[in-house]
């Protein structure tokens, strides 16, 4: 019999597991403090729980769903990337960014990806299977882990790594239940961002939630065809209607949505196409994040000039479109937006 992953676990789901153990319903508290408040790896360094029931739980759960096969780490000290093996001998790739005032950590939500953007390497990979909210949760507490032994704290959560989390849409909202509860990691939603290139339907149930968790749109085109042509998902979900999607989100909830822009150059750069993108989103509560696209192995465009950013993000400004120019981190790595591929060091 295989071995269940005990973070796919909520707290209901484990009582009942231990209740046909023959242990008492107060095991599972014990058992979720030690794994999210003592952050333990190992069933066999639970102190509070008999050793009969550490067996029995080696014996029928994992306690730590990802495995490291390597971590590389940028020049400058500030992002790590590490190459995890999860199960039926997949790999994923997860990213710890350092900045002055936080520490943000970048995780996968599938093995590959099915959405198919042409200037992502990912993209590019194709998709083998989604992963499970324990695959999720697992890299997050390895990165919590590593950290707390450099008595340092993890303070963003971004899932913006490998994947579409929208088409994952379960797992990822189960883990976020993990990660929020009081009583298990006690992280702070207004510190969580989805990132979607666009699943109308899930954005919908998305806002339903009226959830503080932060939604950003990964957008990189200002009309439909370019879209479409950048981003394939574009065709089922169309640029008018997604927008009218992220306009429903933000009269809603209230809250600020963050439009994701990689800037091509000669692609999707130019003063005309930065005065769409303005019509596009005008009077919408609202953030663009522009960044120069990463490279990546099978596409052959480059990221636009620090100069032609500078003029997007200027013209977007004189609009009144609130806007931010990304830190590109970790490219030397491949662990920039966009780059993640299951690569190690040597390929």
């Amino acid at each position: 019999m295989d071995k269940q992953l005990i973070l796919d676990l909520n707290k209901e789901d484990l009582a009942a597991e231990l209740k046909k153990l023959g242990q008492p319903g107060f095991r599972a508290k014990q058992i979720l403090e030690g794994i999210f408040k003592h952050l333990y790896d190992d069933f066999s360094k639970f102190g509070n729980i008999p050793n009969v029931l550490k067996t029995e739980l080696d014996t029928g759960f994992i306690l730590d769903p990802v495995s490291l096969s390597e971590s590389i780490v940028s020049k400058d000290k500030r992002t790590e990337k590490y190459l995890f093996e999860v199960q039926q001998a997949n790999r994923i790739e997860t990213v710890l960014m350092k900045y002055s005032d936080r520490n943000t950590v970048c995780v996968s939500t599938q093995v590959g990806c099915p959405m198919g953007c042409v200037f992502c390497s990912t993209g590019q990979m194709g998709f083998t299977r989604n992963l499970s909210s324990g695959e999720i949760l697992g890299q997050i507490l390895y990165v919590i882990r590593a950290l707390e032994a450099k008595e340092e704290k993890l303070t963003n959560i971004v899932f913006m790594g490998m994947g579409e989390p929208f088409l994952n849409y379960p797992a990822v909202m189960r883990t976020i239940e993990h990660l929020t509860d009081p009583e298990l990691l006690n992280f702070g939603a207004r510190r969580i961002t989805i990132s979607t290139v666009g699943i109308i339907p899930r954005i919908k149930e998305f806002t339903a939630l009226n959830s503080q968790v932060n939604l950003a749109v990964s957008l990189h085109a200002p009309e439909n065809e370019l879209r479409s042509k950048l981003v394939p998902a574009n065709r089922m979900h169309p640029l008018k209607s997604l927008i009218t999607a992220c306009r429903e989100y933000t009269d809603k909830t209230r809250r600020r949505i963050t439009f994701e822009y990689a800037l091509i150059d000669g692609v999707n750069d130019s003063d005309n196409q930065a005065k769409q993108l303005i019509s596009l989103i005008k009077g919408m509560l609202c953030h663009v994040n522009l960044i120069a696209l990463n490279p990546s192995k099978e596409y052959p465009l480059p990221g636009s000039s620090r100069e032609r950013v500078d003029t997007f993000a200027k013209i977007l400004t004189d609009y009144g479109i609130p806007n931010s120019i990304r830190l590109r981190r970790g490219i030397e790595i491949n662990a920039g937006c966009g780059q993640l591929a299951q690569s190690q060091q040597s390929e």
